[in-house]
């Protein structure tokens, strides 16, 4: 929904060794630069078809992991480390994750919270679940 979560995000990979991988969508590069305050080059991957692309990371044995309130998600306490190539998929923070790519996840994880907010803002949840997945938690 704003463009400054790109530059949280990519900061926050670049701090669990991961890399951001971003959809070919115009406002997405400028704001990839805007908030990309890193000192060198940063990990950004710009794919084609985004669901394409989800698509064959699953075909090459990539768990695809999505950030959503499901019936089967594991909370977040509970998410074990990566131990293998792993892709973790957000939504946009008012609508999730669209269903087209919920059928190509193989699992979810859930943020617990106990306030009257529906969700976190997409950079704070995206960045809890890196840093899980990452075993730095």
């Amino acid at each position: 929904m704003h463009g400054a979560n790109l530059g949280t995000l990519l900061r926050t990979c670049d701090a669990v060794g991961a890399c951001l991988v971003v959809p070919p969508w115009g406002w997405v590069d400028e704001a990839v630069a805007r908030g990309n305050t890193l000192r060198h080059p940063a990990c950004v991957h710009r794919t084609g078809d985004p669901l394409r692309w989800l698509a064959s990371e699953r075909a090459a044995g990539s768990r695809i992991l999505g950030v959503e309130l499901a019936d089967e998600a594991v909370r977040l306490a509970d998410l074990p480390a990566a131990r293998r190539r792993t892709v973790m998929v957000l939504g946009h923070e008012q609508t999730g994750i669209p269903p087209e790519a919920l059928d190509l996840l193989d699992g979810a994880v859930e943020i617990p919270m106990v306030g009257t907010g529906a969700s976190l803002n997409v950079a704070v949840a995206g960045s809890l679940v890196l840093y899980r997945l990452a075993g730095l938690l």
